[in-house]
């Protein structure tokens, strides 16, 4: 792997972190907006503090390239899973915000496939 690589693994981390660390701000911030989105699937509301605490902790171990495969993995199902949410095929908004969480769910596969590379936490 060349230095280039671990750079570009490293911003991408960047990138996908910023993503999960302003969800875990906004969540902290407005937490009526994402427990709106929660009740219109009658799903209990108090489900944001763990979504909350996911974000947080998933946004610090993709910067840091902690565990990389495991958190890469989770934020592929957490981007997946909470597209339900955006599909709403008569909100043309929605249902890009809901294209945009399957895009993330691949690029965090690639990330799981390809590793931390070089700028990471070791074990």
């Amino acid at each position: 792997m060349s230095r280039f690589d671990d750079i570009f693994l490293l911003l991408g981390r960047i990138l996908i972190a910023v993503l999960f660390l302003g969800g875990a701000a906004q969540k902290a911030v407005s937490p009526s907006d994402a427990m709106d989105l929660l009740a219109r699937l009658y799903m209990p509301t108090t489900l944001v503090w763990p979504a909350l605490a996911f974000n947080l902790i998933t946004g610090l171990a993709l910067l840091a390239g902690w565990q990389i495969r495991l958190f890469a993995l989770a934020a592929a199902a957490y981007c997946a899973f909470t597209s339900i949410f955006h599909f709403l095929p008569d909100d043309p908004w929605q249902m890009t915000i809901f294209v945009k969480n399957w895009s993330i769910a691949g690029g965090c596969l690639a990330l799981a496939v390809a590793g931390a590379g070089r700028f990471a936490v070791r074990r």
